[in-house]
């Protein structure tokens, strides 16, 4: 059977007694990521590319769709992925970008930057889809790492199946000294 979305998780408990009972995910690991493997079948049912339950839990008024959740590596996977094929996404302002990034990395600003504040890029997914495959294996940073999971998000939304985000950004990137370019 694919597995295309998890309508509910496994076993978290730390914040769910500030959640109203409806609203708490019954079913999430101990460290908040989704698994197949651990999905209570009473509870819960897994969405398939032929049919999509929904855990009763997660709707109000009406069955909702969970939002699959990026995999976030901290910077030296993402450095072991990049080296195995993977392509870097930074999703930082070409501002940012210009003053140095990871070695073959490709620039699409998630956000640009208007006036005092941030816009989100509303040509971001086209833009994305210029420069990568649907099916490309892609990690995507930006500075401290807020931006690259948003993208990323939204990246899965999209339908692109291989995002990985960089946990802490390309400032940790350079902490680490991991080689990059101007």
């Amino acid at each position: 059977m694919e597995v295309t979305s998890l309508a509910c998780f496994t076993n978290f408990t730390p914040f769910s007694s500030s959640l109203p009972s409806l609203l708490c995910p019954q079913n999430i690991t101990h460290r908040g990521l989704l698994s197949s493997t651990t999905v209570n079948p009473q509870r819960c049912k897994i969405a398939t590319s032929a049919t999509k339950s929904f855990c009763p839990r997660a709707s109000l008024r009406r069955n909702l769709e969970a939002v699959r959740v990026p995999t976030s590596v901290p910077v030296r996977v993402a450095h072991e992925l990049l080296l195995a094929g993977h392509r870097y996404l930074d999703v930082r302002t070409p501002e940012e970008f210009s003053a140095g990034h990871a070695s073959g990395a490709v620039n699409v600003p998630y956000m640009y930057k208007v006036g005092p504040g941030m816009a989100k890029n509303l040509n971001f997914i086209k833009e994305v889809s210029a420069h990568f495959g649907k099916y490309d294996e892609i990690i995507v940073g930006c500075q401290s790492g807020k931006r690259s999971m948003m993208a990323a998000t939204d990246l899965l939304a999209a339908g692109f199946p291989s995002i990985t985000d960089i946990a802490g950004g390309f400032a940790a990137w350079r902490q680490n000294g991991l080689s990059t370019e101007t």
